[in-house]
């Protein structure tokens, strides 16, 4: 279920917007201010936050320049034109004026859902086994942690981006240098022969191939 903050201190929007998530199988979370807002979003992730912007103690505006990585719609009874446009470079992903209509909120909702699963769909690579985690450098094998150097992950990371695509040694070089400085032929076969050992010390299954006398790929 995805989980969603209210933030908003009329209680009687605060229980319509609630009633209205939980029909829909949301599980909904809720702060009255904009100090309670912070405190909650110290504790606990959300897929989504719906954010008045006249709240008690802290604004929405100052809630919105202190939260990353979670969209945030704003629901507000400030209409002008300079309100919406702040709120927006300030980093909200959508502003909704009350008095609202429900199914164009829960319509919002699905659109900025949406788009947060393809965000975070495009940091990771898989491939069977593995999943490498684009933001922290991070491959995981299973559930099994793979620490990689940059490098590396930057070889890894091109192969599993072409993965039925044999990748000539130039090209492969050419395509880690915007991620590496390490990029001589000979340094490109002892990183791919350290990342070999290092998958195969956490699976039986071997995942990249050399293609003799072209380069290498990623093993089907």
């Amino acid at each position: 279920m995805k989980k969603i903050l209210i933030v908003e201190d009329d209680i009687n929007i605060h229980n319509v917007i609630e009633e209205i998530l939980k029909k829909e199988n949301y599980t909904t979370y809720n702060a009255y201010s904009g100090t309670e807002a912070l405190m909650l979003l110290e504790r606990e992730t959300y897929d989504l936050i719906l954010l008045d912007l006249m709240l008690p103690a802290m604004n929405g505006e100052e809630i919105i320049k202190q939260v990353k990585d979670t969209p945030i719609i704003v629901l507000s009874a400030k209409i002008s034109i300079d309100d919406k446009v702040n709120c927006l470079l300030s980093g909200a992903n959508d502003y909704i004026t009350k008095p609202f209509d429900c199914k164009e909120l829960l319509a919002r909702i699905q659109v900025q859902l949406r788009k947060d699963i393809r965000a975070n769909a495009e940091k990771i690579l898989k491939y069977k086994e593995l999943k490498l985690l684009k933001d922290n450098h991070t491959l995981f094998i299973g559930n099994k942690k793979v620490s990689l150097t940059k490098t590396e992950f930057a070889i890894l990371k091109q192969l599993l981006l072409n993965p039925k695509q044999v990748i000539t040694k130039n090209k492969l070089l050419d395509l880690i240098s915007m991620d590496t400085e390490d990029c001589s032929e000979y340094s490109l076969r002892v990183h791919i022969s350290n990342l070999r050992k290092k998958i195969k010390a956490n699976t039986k299954e071997e995942y990249i191939e050399s293609v003799w006398g072209i380069g290498f790929k990623i093993k089907e």
